[in-house]
Order: structure tokens, then sequence, then C-alpha cells
């Protein structure tokens, strides 16, 4: 099960860079020009969680595998990419594919690197990209409104839960609104929601790319972009792309921690957007542990035993019993899973139980 999150943001942003030191790559060229990247660049990245480390120890596992993301490096837009300017067809088709989008905005003034629209303005640039979506989304659903309208009046059930779900959201998209804000709340109509593959469906986190001093704190650009993100419901973090393709070139993890507090920073500016990334996307970890690995999982949070059961294997979920689960933190005070059964904190989960953040789980099941 992969969950990934587009890069995106207008020309000179800084999205190669940050992509770069995110994947600890160079597959995404860097440089000073429009449409450096045109084919997107895709890496995985490792989901930083203590967690796991504190279980492989407990549990003596020989191997730790962290979960992932995937983050996808797709071409810079400029305004008119709705109507296929620049590599505009292209982007879009590109972030359609996506489960989430992190927006880089470019926070920092510098004389040497070349801005599209020839100012530093992030919120501008935000609502460049913002409209660009909400025009391309408008000109679909208007596509598929008529068509559906005609069905609904012929008495097509369907179509009339179709049209249900289409008004708001078209009325949104009229009023310069993004279709999430107009998302339904049955699960009938969340699902008609998600078969539309409306672009600014997506949820959304700003990324303020801000110069080496400002890397701590943040400066008066990523304020306004804090602002703007709190105003539509989106997240946003402070990160400096110069500083973590800095970090991402030192192996050595206590090096790493020495550079960062000279700069004021407990964690790299990447490891909160790789967090907040999985927070966007709804997501939940649990865990197996034992003497060969302690892995850590990806599900959709809401996902039940038999789900997370396929997220490792298919043939889990096909003949799944049940889960054997411990929680997080009996597992960890109890001093893992032998001392944790004794004490009765082994639960038999069925086929409809919901997976919850941090269990360790080891499936029965019979194919």
């Amino acid at each position: 099960m992969g969950f990934n999150c587009g890069i995106v943001g207008l020309p000179n942003v800084g999205k190669s860079t940050l992509f770069n030191a995110l994947t600890s790559t160079a597959a995404a060229q860097a440089a000073n020009f429009p449409f450096c990247t045109i084919e997107p660049n895709v890496g995985r990245v490792a989901v930083p969680d203590d967690r796991l480390t504190t279980i492989s120890e407990i549990g003596k596992s020989a191997v730790t595998i962290p979960t992932q993301l995937e983050f996808v490096d797709i071409a810079g837009l400029v305004k008119g990419a709705s109507r296929g300017e620049g590599l505009g067809n292209k982007f879009l088709a590109n972030i359609r594919e996506v489960d989430a989008i992190v927006h880089v905005l470019r926070c920092f003034e510098d004389g040497n690197v070349t801005h599209v629209d020839g100012s530093v303005d992030p919120v501008r640039d935000a609502e460049t990209v913002e409209t660009e979506l909400l025009l391309a989304d408008l000109e679909s659903i208007e596509k598929r409104a008529d068509a559906m309208a005609k069905k609904a009046k012929s008495g097509d059930k369907e179509a009339k839960d179709q049209i249900a779900v289409v008004g708001p959201v078209l009325e949104a998209l009229k009023e310069g609104k993004a279709a999430r804000t107009a998302r339904p709340d049955d699960e009938n109509g969340r699902k008609i929601f998600r078969q539309l593959q409306l672009l600014t469906a997506k949820p959304v986190l700003y990324a303020c790319n801000v110069e080496e001093n400002n890397a701590a704190d943040g400066n008066a650009f990523s304020a306004q972009v804090e602002a703007m993100a709190e105003k539509v419901g989106a997240r946003c973090v402070v990160v400096s792309a110069a500083i973590e393709a800095e970090v991402s070139q030192l192996d050595d993890p206590a090096e790493r921690k020495d550079f960062l507090e000279t700069l004021g920073l407990e964690e790299t500016g990447l490891a909160r957007v790789i967090r907040v990334g999985y927070e966007l996307l709804d997501l939940l970890t649990f865990f197996t542990v034992g003497p060969k690995e302690a892995r850590a999982w990806t599900v959709r949070n809401g996902a039940t035993g038999p789900q997370a059961a396929g997220a490792i294997h298919t043939d889990f979920e096909r003949g799944f019993i049940r889960a054997e689960t411990i929680a997080y933190d009996d597992f960890v005070s109890l001093g893992g899973e032998q001392a944790s059964k004794d004490a009765g904190k082994m639960r038999q989960e069925g086929k409809e139980y919901p997976v919850k953040d941090g269990d360790i789980m080891h499936f029965l099941f019979n194919v």
C-alpha cells in the first residue's frame, strides 16, 4: 500500500532542492531556470518514529525497518497552467495522481535566484497555484454536472446521489473555495467525492522555504503563510532547503545533531515535513516485532484488522482469522510480548477491529 505527497510550487522556489534533501539523493536536478523539473522524480523516505527503536530494543530484533512515505517532485507551475500554459497539462496530470500536496513557497529574498513574478510574495504564489487548480476542477465538474443532472431527472438514483455531492462542490469552486471545503459528511457522499478526483480536494501542507538564519523561528514571509494556512484549514511548516541539503550530506547522526544545535534546531525541517505529511494523509502506524525484525507498517486511520494484515501481504487479509494485539504502552511498560501475554494484555481481535496507532500485532491466517 503506497501513500504519496506531491511536492509542488512555482519555478525556482526550492522544490527540487527540498526533494533532494528529503530523499538524500541528487535525483532531481536543481538549477536557476523555470521548468528545471519536467518529468516527476519519485523518492521514498523513512518516517521518523522513536517507538520503533524502542520496541526493536525490547524485542532484541536483528533488523529494524521503518515505514515509508513516497514524495514526488512535480514540474513548476505558472499562471495559465489550467489552460495548458508552460507545462500545465503535465503538472495537473501528475498532481492528480498524488494523495496529498506539499506546496513549497519561497519565503526568502535572494537577487541571484530568479522569481517568475519578479518579487517575493508567498501568499500570492500560493494563490496562483490554488487558482489554477480551482479552474481545472471547475472545468472538470461543469463538464460532468450537466450529464449527471439529465440522468437524475430521468430518475437515476446513482445520478441523484452524485448531484447531491457535486452541487455544493460546484458552488464552492465558483466562489473560489477549494473542493475540500465542501466535502460530504456521510460515507456514501465521501465515496462519490473521492471518485471525482478533484485537485483541490487533496489535503495541503505549506512548506515555507526560508534562509538559514530563519530556520528556527521563521520570518515575516512565513508568518503570512501560517496565517493563510490557518484561515483555509491547511498545515504549515518552516524549513530551510539550503540547511536540509547540508544535513543530508552528513552521514554521522551525532554530527547531524551537533550541526542542527549550532543553528538552534532540535530536528530537521524535513522530519517535520514527513511527520505532518503522514498526519495529513490521516495515516496510522502499527508494528510487528520478533527476533528477526521489528517493522512499522502504514494503514489509513479506521483500517480494520484484515486490512492491516493486507498491508503485509494480500494472503494475510484473504485468510485472516484474528490478530493478537498488544497496545504500545503495555508492550513497553511490561517489557515485551511474553510479559504482556502473562499480564493479560494481549488481546484477540477479530475482523471488525479498528486498528489503533501504535498497536503491536501478530496475525493468524489460513489460505
